[in-house]
């Protein structure tokens, strides 16, 4: 292990313990496969310069959003059915999370109750909200997680067209919808995308239905055009995730690191900019935080520590990727976020 990064050696044991099928299913790209890279370079063509001598005062990675105080930055992405990965499942992420005083977005498509992952979490969380094919569903779904206690929405936009699937185990279902979301029968020479899935798609007319149903923070996730982020804002919504999926819906688009820089500029002053997609390190927390986003989500790396020792893995994950921007930070003269996000930097 010690010759190992931490993230490195959970991978490696993630890999080892989850059965084939599992893996791939949490590994896997769209396309031919080659977004994940593109995603992660995007962060690593981004270079920090060291700043010693500078003086810290009362350094510290606390951060603020819709009134919540965290300790950290980092979030955790929504990720559907975690007890594929381990028997913990989202319960397991859910007390991980608080444990570390961090925050937490609860999939539409989780293994266990949402009313149980809020109430083990000892915390409000946030929960994740995919379109349910119409308006009276996704209200329901919608109602469902409000009544649990939940503390903000986050509706993913950007997966109308379902590639990355699995066929999934006895005992393990998305328990908290009233029933899968299935396609509708397609006729003779009819087409699977344009007259199945994209029936069942949302408009920004529903976004806009949406932001008059829900009276806690909303934002919406999977952004990645400065005309998409415009209208979000135009739209009410209180904060955008700029994201590709982590490269699992579309292959060939930018890095989100690519793109962040013109978003923030667009709507940084008008509502709160997040983002994931190939984050593997504190370091590219560190930058996307220079870069102007206000907070950062991480997905398969705590799923690998999920996957190879349950709460504790997540726990692990969390505390090594804040030491690592605390590392960074350190070394480059910052004491807080707000310092964080005046430093340049520079292009490799």
């Amino acid at each position: 292990m010690q010759s190992l990064p931490l993230l490195s050696y959970f991978a490696q044991q993630a890999q080892a313990k989850l059965p084939a099928d599992v893996w791939h299913y949490l590994q896997s790209d769209a396309g031919n496969g080659l977004q994940l890279q593109v995603n992660e370079a995007g962060w690593q063509s981004k270079k920090v310069c060291p700043r010693p001598l500078q003086p810290l005062h009362q350094p510290n990675t606390s951060c603020s959003i819709f009134g919540e105080q965290w300790a950290h930055p980092i979030l955790l992405a929504p990720v559907a059915y975690q007890r594929l990965f381990h028997a913990d499942g989202e319960i397991g992420t859910a007390v991980a999370c608080n444990a570390q005083q961090g925050q937490m977005m609860v999939s539409s498509l989780a293994s266990q109750p949402v009313s149980e992952i809020v109430m083990q979490a000892q915390q409000p969380l946030w929960f994740q909200l995919y379109w349910q094919g119409d308006r009276e569903r996704t209200q329901a779904l919608l109602h469902k997680a409000v009544a649990a206690g939940i503390s903000a929405a986050v509706f993913t936009v950007d997966a109308p067209v379902k590639q990355a699937l699995i066929d999934l185990p006895e005992g393990i279902s998305a328990v908290n919808l009233a029933q899968p979301l299935a396609m509708r029968p397609l006729q003779t020479g009819q087409s699977a995308v344009f007259d199945g899935w994209m029936t069942q798609a949302p408009t920004w007319d529903d976004v806009a239905w949406l932001r008059q149903q829900v009276k806690l923070p909303l934002l919406l996730k999977g952004l990645m055009h400065v005309e998409d982020a415009q209208r979000a804002v135009e739209c009410g919504c209180d904060g955008v995730v700029i994201s590709n999926h982590g490269g699992r819906v579309l292959d060939s688009t930018p890095s989100v690191a690519a793109v962040l820089p013109t978003i923030v500029a667009a709507v940084g002053s008008q509502c709160k900019i997040l983002v994931d997609s190939g984050v593997r390190s504190g370091q590219d927390v560190f930058k996307a935080l220079a870069m102007g986003a206000d907070a950062v989500c991480i997905g398969r790396p705590y799923i690998w520590g999920l996957a190879a020792e349950g709460a504790m893995g997540v726990a692990k994950v969390i505390r090594t990727l804040r030491d690592e921007l605390e590392m960074t930070m350190a070394l480059t003269g910052v004491s807080n976020l707000a310092e964080l996000r005046q430093v340049e930097l520079f292009e490799s």
